[in-house]
């Protein structure tokens, strides 16, 4: 059955994703041909860190934004159709004097 301690929780997957960032992007220099596998890469690594939390009825959806840093701003927007007691999302960002990476985590429940 389904618990409540089961349920995703934006919180523990916000940390989860910035603990990431913060480890795998602190010394990364912005090369546009090496960011197409950093960038699979660094989703891999945070699904299989989430699936780890025990979000086991979860369909995890991750998606992962890198770009150089000029100073420029940006805009980003997702939009989900989904079920409101059970599914959510988190997402964080990490800038460094050289790129930005926008992370957004969805949880959809499998029922």
């Amino acid at each position: 059955t389904f618990c409540c301690r089961d349920r995703f929780k934006s919180s523990t997957v916000k940390e989860c994703i910035r603990a990431i960032l913060k480890e795998k992007l602190a010394d990364v220099q912005y090369k546009p041909e090496e960011m197409p596998e950093l960038t699979k890469s660094l989703s891999d690594t945070i699904k299989d860190r989430l699936k780890e939390e025990g979000f086991d009825r979860y369909k995890m959806v991750v998606q992962v934004v890198i770009g150089e840093q000029r100073g420029e701003g940006v805009n980003m927007a997702a939009r989900c159709f989904w079920d409101a007691d059970t599914d959510s999302c988190a997402h964080d960002v990490f800038m460094n004097d050289s790129l930005f990476c926008v992370v957004a985590a969805f949880g959809c429940f499998y029922y």
